[in-house]
């Protein structure tokens, strides 16, 4: 099988193996296309949660985005965890330099298991300046309530939340609906001209560590080989969801999702 296209992820790495750089490289994969990677902070964690964060100098991170993006195009660029304001303004020099138009933001500020990832100073720069660069900003219930200072409880105030980050300056907006405690989960897209509701049935389980990752880099991915928003989001979640169905049950706390729940293994390879 060739790539059908070539994403680059600007995130952190998780030791794990469940989220950030390596979920994103997983997700890339497992959906046919080529992942390159500019790494933000090491993490040193496991499914119980987050141990230490050591950022990355914040001009190594961009040296990385410019040094491979001259070398290998990206269809599309997904960014994931920042960690400090600085490497937010790293980030943002280096996309000026870039020019790719289909950029997914993933605002990760909190691990699964409770963990801050990101500084105040950086939710600020966040808010002022990278949600106005992105194409689609992915925040959770609890990040979309950080982003936008108001209380979800319910569809109706996501999507409150939602046109409050329009407002901000967010091209498009999708809010993921998991942390809801309800039977079916609802993941509000909304842009200027239109909302759209994806309503699927809960999987219950505690193993979904990685989701905002996988989902967002999935999104990417799709949108790279020519899908449009809508379905590209749509068939995201869908992989999402069949991953989380597999239970791999690994570890003691929030265990990870099967990102191979996409791939046939060629006989050959058995």
């Amino acid at each position: 099988m060739i790539p059908k296209s070539k994403i680059l992820i600007i995130a952190g790495s998780d030791s794990s193996g469940g989220a950030g750089i390596q979920a994103d490289i997983k997700t890339v994969t497992a959906l046919g296309s080529y992942a390159m990677t500019a790494i933000t902070a090491v993490t040193t964690q496991n499914t119980t949660g987050v141990k230490s964060v050591v950022s990355i100098n914040p001009n190594e991170v961009e040296k990385q985005i410019l040094f491979t993006c001259r070398d290998i195009k990206p269809d599309a660029i997904k960014i994931g965890m920042l960690h400090s304001s600085a490497v937010i303004t790293s980030v943002l020099k280096a996309l000026r330099k870039i020019k790719t138009s289909k950029i997914i933001l993933d605002p990760v500020m909190v691990a699964k298991g409770g963990s801050k990832l990101i500084n105040y100073k950086a939710i600020k720069l966040l808010k002022k300046k990278l949600i106005k660069v992105a194409y689609l900003t992915t925040p959770n219930i609890p990040e979309a309530e950080i982003l936008t200072k108001t209380k979800i409880k319910n569809l109706k105030d996501m999507i409150r939340a939602a046109n409050i980050l329009l407002k901000l300056g967010a091209k498009n907006v999708l809010i993921k609906g998991g942390h809801k405690n309800s039977k079916y989960t609802e993941d509000v897209l909304l842009s200027k001209k239109k909302l759209k509701i994806f309503k699927n049935k809960k999987i219950k389980t505690k193993n979904t560590h990685g989701t905002g990752c996988t989902l967002s880099s999935a999104i990417a991915t799709f949108l790279s080989c020519g899908k449009n928003l809508n379905k590209s989001c749509e068939l995201g979640i869908k992989y999402v969801n069949q991953s989380i169905r597999s239970s791999l049950n690994y570890g003691k706390g929030h265990g990870p999702i099967n990102h191979l729940s996409s791939i046939n293994i060629d006989r050959k390879f058995k």
